[in-house]
């Protein structure tokens, strides 16, 4: 079989959330299917890590396509023209974005449709494209694939989808994720909070992520407890957006904004922090949430959307919406390290159920099975 992918988000230096799905899955098909060819297609030149075997063609397609009307562009003329081109037998879109003039059989994963509910998240441009064409690529898909059971269930009725038609596959979380000895966590603290424990966030710098509300509960958390607590927030602004205004002069010292880190330096992070908090009030899936589960680093999470899916009993949560609900967990987390270290435990058991493999397996099955249709 030829399968062509798209690859753009494959971006060394740049892998966030559909970059880091693509990779992971992506490889996995390579490696574990040597029989099939795999043409992945780039919209600007690519780095050799990510031809993953002998069966890989890499095709650099113009234009760069990071701009709604290069979107239609690069999806309904590049894309279109090299799936013929190739003689791909199925196109697989791990960002869920598909070429609606095709005649080609496509397979894509829509993450999540956060766009339908919260548009003014969104700059206009961005939104309108959202929500122009993503209900369209559900009904082009030969089949769509989802990271959550609430996703499916959210694509499914929105946008009238046959239930047959939608899948959902969990995500995971990169292996480099464990837990660190005792001294190194003290030299990761040295490094980021001249070693003092920390809350810590990680995420793209969005309005839903709720950064907001998080330093406006982390400010009020420090007024009640007097504590020695910083913030580490790592991430970098979404569209330019930071969604937050800046916290109180005697506070701001104490909350740490890294920007992007390496995968070795984010696990190090996320394994010598105090508490994980993490309070979007809209998630598809939440893969923070596994990776602080296989570091053994208990979990303060929203409790809207995916995140209660995801999370289980290993977690304790919270309302995003209300920030004294927010603030309420932190102190008594806080003030009982007990329950720290029991939701550690419980979180490195539950991340278990997490597997790259399996949902690269299924995916693989749901392709095989939109080829032939």
């Amino acid at each position: 079989m030829r399968i062509g992918i798209n690859a753009r988000f494959l971006l060394s230096g740049k892998i966030d959330g559909f970059g880091r799905y693509s990779e992971e899955v992506i490889r996995r098909l390579v490696e574990m299917h040597p029989e099939d060819e795999f043409i992945l297609f780039f919209d600007r030149p690519y780095d050799s890590r990510f031809i993953f075997g002998k069966n890989v063609t890499p095709v650099v397609l113009g234009p760069p396509a990071r701009h709604p009307l290069l979107f239609l562009v690069w999806f309904e003329w590049s894309i279109r023209r090299a799936l013929k081109k190739h003689k791909v037998d199925l196109f697989f879109s791990p960002d869920g974005y598909l070429s609606l003039l095709t005649n080609t059989p496509q397979v894509g994963v829509i993450h999540d449709i956060n766009f339908e509910h919260y548009p003014k998240d969104l700059p206009f441009t961005a939104r309108h494209y959202l929500r122009t064409f993503f209900s369209k690529f559900a009904r082009k898909a030969a089949h769509v694939v989802t990271v959550s059971e609430y996703s499916r269930q959210d694509i499914i009725q929105t946008y009238g989808i046959s239930p047959e038609k939608v899948s959902a596959f969990w995500n995971s979380a990169s292996d480099d994720f464990r837990p660190l000895e005792a001294n190194d966590q003290l030299l990761i603290r040295k490094k980021y909070t001249n070693g003092k424990p920390y809350f810590l966030f990680v995420g793209t710098i969005h309005p839903r992520k709720n950064i907001a509300r998080l330093i406006e509960a982390f400010c009020a958390f420090k007024q009640e407890t007097n504590s020695d607590v910083q913030l580490v927030i790592v991430g970098v602004p979404l569209w330019g957006n930071f969604g937050f205004t800046a916290p109180p002069k005697e506070i701001e010292t104490q909350i740490h904004f890294t920007g992007r880190l390496s995968q070795q330096d984010l696990s190090h992070v996320m394994a010598a922090a105090k508490l994980f908090v993490y309070v979007p009030y809209f998630e598809g899936f939440g893969i923070p949430l596994v990776e602080a589960m296989k570091c053994g680093t208990p979990i303060l999470s929203g409790d809207k959307t995916a995140l209660p899916e995801v999370g289980g009993d290993a977690v304790v949560y919270c309302d995003p919406f209300d920030t004294t609900s927010i603030v309420a967990q932190m102190v008594a987390l806080h003030n009982d390290q007990a329950a720290l270290d029991m939701l550690g435990a419980k979180g490195l058991e539950r991340s278990k159920l997490f597997s790259w493999d399996n949902t690269a397996k299924e995916i693989y099955r749901v392709i095989e099975e939109a080829s032939y249709e």
